[in-house]
């Protein structure tokens, strides 16, 4: 079964946005900080990473350059996930090493294009 990692703070976006994924098929490993993002993706490398960037402890920017930086999880797919949809927002992500972008309230079956676009580079 494909798994994505979840990293999310906000408990309504998180329990939403999980439950979504489960329904299509997906395994969800969940984590509400940047820090706990890093610690799971390191234990379970996971098919793709959800990452919020506005996190608590440590930003999704740091997490993902983290995990960029690590052997281990350098590979897995990133996709950024924001509530701020300025104009700067999507070549940040990019730059911080991200794969994707997409902004929050969440379009779901925009979001589950994407997923499976980066899961399908990836096999």
């Amino acid at each position: 079964m494909t798994q994505i990692l979840l990293v999310e703070d906000n408990e309504l976006n998180r329990d939403m946005l999980s439950r979504r994924l489960i329904r299509r098929g997906y395994e969800v490993l969940l984590a509400v900080d940047g820090a706990e993002g890093i610690a799971m993706a390191q234990e379970h490398h996971p098919d793709l990473i959800l990452m919020d960037m506005s996190l608590p402890i440590l930003d999704g920017w740091e997490a993902t350059r983290a995990l960029r930086a690590d052997d281990a999880t350098k590979t897995i797919p990133i996709i950024a996930l924001t509530a701020h949809a300025m104009e700067g927002e999507r070549s940040k992500a990019l730059e911080a090493g991200c794969d994707d972008f997409d902004t929050k309230p969440v379009d779901l079956p925009r979001l589950l294009e994407k997923i499976e676009q980066r899961l399908a580079a990836r096999r």
